[in-house]
């Protein structure tokens, strides 16, 4: 079986207050978007895990597939399977990739083996792996609180828009993100603000992670004020970076604009 992981960018991220466990709640819209790696899964007579493409650090005992697998093997005595990855979404950047392929890991298994697990039991078991692995199970545009894993609905279409997501290559650690980050109560609900025209996101809609992160890495900066002056109605950090995307009207090929780093860019749905 053959699936497609992809990412996701966050429109908005507000780090609300430090939790009691150690984690952060935070807001913010997750919306999925086209990069993608490539995830097959086909029975084996022994297990395997093995990944092409950009390299993944960390042995396989800890890669996220591997424990997606084995979280349901054991729940539902599943047969061996043999698991090859294609990485292409860049690492610590921001989209969400690991978070993305183990929820596709689970939903595919789910349907390889036909196990009738209903969404919502998926989310949960995508939960025990990461705080914002259970979006991929829908997949869909939503607002997200808590953790990054509890979700709500919400009604933001950007059918047709064009986005552009530019990765400098820097990996940036979540323990170095959230460094001197001072948690607090946005004054207005993003939920709000997202029924704004695009063009007033610009003022009001922030990544709380760039106010600490763009003086230490000024080209972060650099990328999101050239994505602005190319003519984007929205440019912001994802997640805790390093990538940076611009939102636009229309279709403009940016590969020459960008050379020196890691492009994508395509309509989002």
């Amino acid at each position: 079986m053959l699936v497609f992981p992809n990412a996701k960018i966050n429109i908005g991220l507000n780090i609300t207050e430090k939790r009691a466990d150690g984690f952060h709640n935070i807001e913010s819209c997750f919306y999925p978007v086209g990069w993608s790696d490539a995830l097959e899964i086909l029975n084996a007579d022994l297990f395997s895990f093995q990944s092409d493409g950009i390299e993944i650090p960390g042995d396989i005992a800890g890669n996220l597939c591997v424990k997606a697998y084995q979280m349901l093997a054991n729940d539902y005595n599943l047969p061996l399977v043999s698991i090859h990855l294609l990485k292409a979404i860049p690492i610590g950047a921001g989209l969400g990739g690991g978070s993305s392929d183990a929820a596709f890991t689970i939903s595919a298994l789910n349907v390889h083996f036909d196990l009738k697990i209903s969404s919502e039991k998926q989310q949960d078991y995508a939960r025990r792996l990461g705080s914002d692995c259970a979006f991929f199970i829908l997949n869909k545009p939503v607002y997200c609180y808590e953790k990054g894993d509890r979700f709500e609905d919400i009604d933001l279409k950007l059918e047709g828009k064009w986005i552009v997501l530019v990765n400098p290559g820097l990996h940036i650690s979540t323990v170095e993100a959230y460094a001197g980050i001072k948690p607090a109560k946005p004054e207005t609900d993003l939920r709000i603000l997202l029924k704004e025209p695009i063009v007033n996101w610009r003022q009001n809609i922030k990544n709380d992670f760039e106010a600490t992160l763009f003086p230490k890495y000024p080209l972060l900066n650099d990328i999101k004020e050239k994505l602005y002056d190319l003519g984007a109605e929205y440019a912001a950090m994802s997640g805790s970076g390093s990538t940076l995307y611009g939102i636009f009207e229309k279709e403009f090929d940016f590969s020459d604009t960008f050379k020196d780093f890691k492009v994508w860019q395509g309509f989002l749905k």
